[in-house]
């Protein structure tokens, strides 16, 4: 096993393209984007995937790039703040929360001097036996790699062709949508809150909020799955946010307007990814294509520990299925209590109903007490 074509260089891509190079494979990222992507919502970086930058030399680039987000105020239509939650009493010292295109950037420039990464192109086909995948792109001449890893996302092409159709057909209990959609847009010109809270308001099944020191728009709002979504589709994507954020008050009608004239704006379903397995033959899934856990899983903390996982289960054996095995075996005891206790997340940034907002808000004046004891069950789980 020598040569491996890496599907996507987001977050668990690059991260696995640096292992598996320094392990002694040749390895090609192929990514549909023109480049990685700068947008998207900020992201942690916590627990093992500390010690995976750590070791990969990014720790003191992550930490220069970091937000510095203090906390998430809610507030009302006036803008008064009604709740807060204080997220450096929860945070461990070594956490770092950085704007996902930095920590996509740090990433694929940390690997990039050993891996050969082709951007604006996809896979069309792969076909597979015993000895290696026989592979062809949307621009590239064909090719066979010895392994085929599909790091491309809640949209995974390399699950797709790998098990089956995203929806519709005999997987499509493969892709569950939360109940949720989600989008995020930069903002630019001190457009953002001075301080360096989140400001978010809610009213039922709705929220939007400005990041401070990250300049940003951030939606979510309960639906159920639209039919005809298109994740592509950016028109109707500006369309499904304008109906959906109709007479919200706060900034909601300033942001909406930025929405209608950005050309930078990550819409999405907050969906899961649920495979029975990860791997078939000489094609594995790593990351959200393998194992999406939502918005509010750790995506990017997982992502990076898998895709260590992932490479040193490969340089420990010759033997895909041994390797893919031990991958698979290790990582889901991260990955499946994440999936599990994702529906908390919504509750608490967008409750259903307007007392859930009320009883949400209450609850935050108890924050000091809970955050005192996460601390203490980290201290104990150290």
């Amino acid at each position: 096993m020598s040569t491996v074509l890496i599907s996507g260089a987001g977050i668990a891509g690059p991260t696995l393209a640096y292992w598996l190079a320094r392990h002694g494979f040749r390895v090609t990222v192929v990514e549909r984007g023109g480049e990685p992507r700068s947008s998207g919502n900020p992201v942690d970086v916590r627990g093992p995937a500390v010690t995976v930058a750590e070791r990969m030399g990014v720790l003191p680039r992550l930490r220069r790039a970091a937000t510095g987000t203090t906390g998430v105020s809610f507030v009302d239509a006036a803008g008064r703040r009604v709740g807060r939650m204080d997220m450096r009493a929860v945070q461990r010292p070594d956490e770092v929360e950085v704007p996902r295109g930095d920590l996509a950037s740090i990433l694929h420039e940390a690997s990039r001097g050993h891996v050969d990464f082709r951007f604006d192109d996809s896979i069309t086909t792969l076909a597979q036996d015993g000895h290696g995948v026989d592979v062809t792109f949307e621009h590239a001449a064909p090719r066979r790699f010895d392994l085929v890893i599909g790091a491309d996302g809640l949209h995974s092409v390399t699950r797709r062709l790998t098990f089956g159709q995203e929806t519709g057909g005999p997987q499509s209990d493969l892709v569950r949508h939360m109940g949720l959609y989600v989008a995020t847009t930069p903002l630019g010109g001190g457009a953002a809150e001075a301080g360096r809270d989140i400001l978010m308001h809610n009213v039922p099944g709705r929220a939007v909020a400005v990041h401070p020191t990250s300049p940003g728009a951030f939606f979510l709002y309960r639906s159920p799955a639209m039919p005809g979504f298109d994740h592509r589709d950016t028109e109707q994507h500006k369309r499904m946010l304008t109906e959906a954020f109709a007479g919200v008050s706060w900034r909601a009608p300033e942001l909406l307007e930025r929405v209608s004239v950005t050309d930078d704006l990550y819409f999405d379903s907050v969906s899961q990814v649920r495979l029975p397995r990860w791997w078939k033959g000489r094609v594995a899934l790593l990351g959200d294509a393998a194992s999406c856990v939502s918005l509010f899983g750790d995506g990017s903390t997982l992502a990076m520990a898998g895709a260590f996982t992932l490479a040193e289960a490969l340089a420990g054996t010759a033997d895909p299925e041994t390797a893919f095995r031990r991958y698979e075996a290790a990582h889901r005891r991260l990955a499946d209590p994440k999936q599990r206790n994702a529906r908390q997340g919504s509750a608490l940034l967008v409750p259903a109903t307007r007392g859930g907002i009320l009883a949400r808000n209450l609850a935050t004046r108890l924050w000091p007490a809970v955050a005192a004891a996460t601390r203490l069950k980290h201290a104990l789980a150290r």
